[in-house]
Formats: structure tokens, C-alpha cells, sequence
């Protein structure tokens, strides 16, 4: 009798361990739909910034990415809720984006060490 109820304590153990297991793992279908709005949103941002910087100005973009990718999102979505709003006269240069990225960088704080 102990045998069986020992058994049925670790069949019920096993059930709860997988349901957890079930409930942990996503839905493929779910990730898959995800996936491809994420494509479909990042296809609709490079659209509208292609129409709103010049070559020049989406090369020093892409360069920047490598380095700083939060300042390059954060100029990008600025970029184009300017660009959808519609508030942007004619498109934006390198020497422009320049002007821009330069104002929008925190201030380095300098800091000197004198001894005594």
C-alpha cells in the first residue's frame, strides 16, 4: 500500500513537472507571427528612413550602429516620427545628421586628479 501511494505522489509530481514545462515553452505559431511583424515593422522604418536621409547620412547611420546602437535607435525612431509627422522639409544630408548626432550625445564630464 505505501508502494502504491509513493507511486501515485510521483506520477502526480511528473504531470505538474510537465505542464511547467508546457507552459514554459512558447507557442511556435505565436513566435513565428511575432517574427514576422517585427520584419514587417523594421521593413516600414528603413522605407521611411530612406526617404528622409540621403545615402551619405544612412552609411554614417549603419557605421555608427557598430559602435553605439542605442544612440543610432533612439535617432532612428526620433528620425521617424519626424518623418511621419511630416515636419521634415526636404531630406536630410550627412552634414545635417552630423549637426544632429552631435547634439544629441551626452556631455562628457572631464575630470582631472591633482596630488598633492
Amino acid at each position: 500500500m505505501a508502494e502504491d501511494e509513493l507511486e501515485a505522489i510521483r506520477r502526480r509530481k511528473m504531470e505538474m513537472l510537465r505542464q511547467q514545462q508546457q507552459a514554459q515553452m512558447p507557442d511556435p505559431q505565436a513566435a513565428a507571427q511575432q517574427e514576422q511583424a517585427m520584419a514587417e515593422m523594421e521593413a516600414r522604418k528603413q522605407a521611411i528612413l530612406r526617404s528622409i536621409l540621403t545615402p551619405e547620412a544612412r552609411e554614417r547611420l549603419n557605421t555608427l550602429r557598430m559602435t553605439k546602437p542605442e544612440l543610432v535607435q533612439s535617432v532612428e525612431a526620433q528620425l521617424v516620427g519626424l518623418g511621419q509627422s511630416g515636419r521634415l522639409q526636404g531630406k536630410i544630408d550627412d552634414a545635417k545628421l552630423k549637426n544632429l548626432l552631435i547634439q544629441l550625445q551626452p556631455k562628457k564630464r572631464e575630470m582631472s586628479i591633482t596630488r598633492k
